[in-house]
């Protein structure tokens, strides 16, 4: 199954200020690379290098990687992976995946990726697990994961 992978999958993937999503992204990505067939949108890359080297109050100003570490990272995931650039058919898809589905632009402009490319997935936290948009499925890789790990065995049975 071939999936697109949003930016804050490849951003997890560098902050361990959430080390399980660090873990599942880094899985996820790893996975990409080895059997699972995975595709960024040039979208997703251009905001991973904005979002991991901007200043994070929470880390004393410091970003998550330098500029230069960003930039790259971002080359690495770009020989890793197939980038998916835009052109006239995403855009126009994306417009009527605002109008038909009230999507934001870049939600849209990320599904019109999917959709025009004929992925079967986009893998996100930002839309909601498991709906349908056209052909294209969300998965919320972390959503998931965190389903399986927290699924328990009975302790008794009756």
């Amino acid at each position: 199954m071939a999936s697109l992978v949003d930016t804050n999958v490849l951003v997890y993937a560098y902050d361990p200020r959430s080390p399980w999503k660090q873990g599942e992204a880094q899985r996820l990505l790893r996975a990409g690379i080895d059997t699972e067939p995975l595709a960024l949108p040039h979208q997703a890359v251009l905001e991973f290098v904005a979002v991991v080297s901007r200043p994070r109050e929470d880390l004393g100003d410091r970003p998550l990687l330098s500029r230069a570490d960003a930039c790259r990272e971002a080359e690495e995931l770009m020989a890793q992976f197939s980038v998916l650039y835009p052109d006239s058919a995403v855009l126009q898809t994306a417009l009527r995946g605002c109008a038909t589905y009230q999507l934001s632009w870049f939600d849209a402009h990320l599904w019109a990726y999917a959709e025009v490319h004929g992925l079967d997935e986009i893998l996100s936290e930002d839309f909601e697990h498991g709906r349908r948009y056209g052909s294209v499925r969300i998965r919320d890789p972390f959503l998931t994961a965190a389903d399986e790990v927290h699924e328990l065995p009975a302790l008794y049975e009756s």
